[in-house]
């Protein structure tokens, strides 16, 4: 359930304008998870999320860019892994079937590891387009969520 609902954070923050604890405890009840205060700033402290500012004035949570922590990108994997049941490749395309409803939580976690190879990702309800450059970061890119999923 921990990752589950990290998985929803990180996806609620890269489509919404959250600058409050209570926005994302909102957002996250709308999802089917109750939590507390608590809860919620533990989640904050281990995503390592940061305050950065908004487009409207004030600051908004984000993940750190590409300079974070090991850390930070090990507990995006492990939301990741959570996730991901199936990956599929054909040529510079990859796709992964997810657990239902959790294509676009596993979608920002890829976005959030900010892979240079990816040009772009498009989530459904159980699935996720990946795009990469060239059939070969596609291949090694599927190395890589295979090793992920083992």
């Amino acid at each position: 359930m921990k990752f589950k609902r990290q998985a929803a954070i990180l996806e609620i923050i890269s489509n919404h304008e959250v600058k409050t604890q209570e926005e994302l405890s909102r957002y996250l009840r709308e999802r089917g998870f109750q939590t507390t205060q608590a809860t919620i700033s533990r989640d904050i402290k281990e995503l390592r999320l940061i305050k950065v500012a908004s487009h409207s004035g004030g600051y908004q949570y984000s993940t750190p860019d590409q300079s974070g922590s090991a850390t930070h990108l090990a507990r995006l994997k492990n939301i990741f892994r959570e996730c991901v049941v199936k990956v599929d490749r054909a040529q510079n395309l990859v796709v992964l079937k997810t657990l239902v409803g959790m294509a676009n939580a596993a979608a920002a976690a890829i976005d959030a590891m900010k892979i240079k190879d990816i040009v772009g990702t498009l989530a459904g309800d159980d699935n996720i387009l990946i795009i990469l450059r060239t059939s070969e970061e596609a291949e090694h890119f599927c190395e890589l969520v295979s090793g992920m999923l083992a």
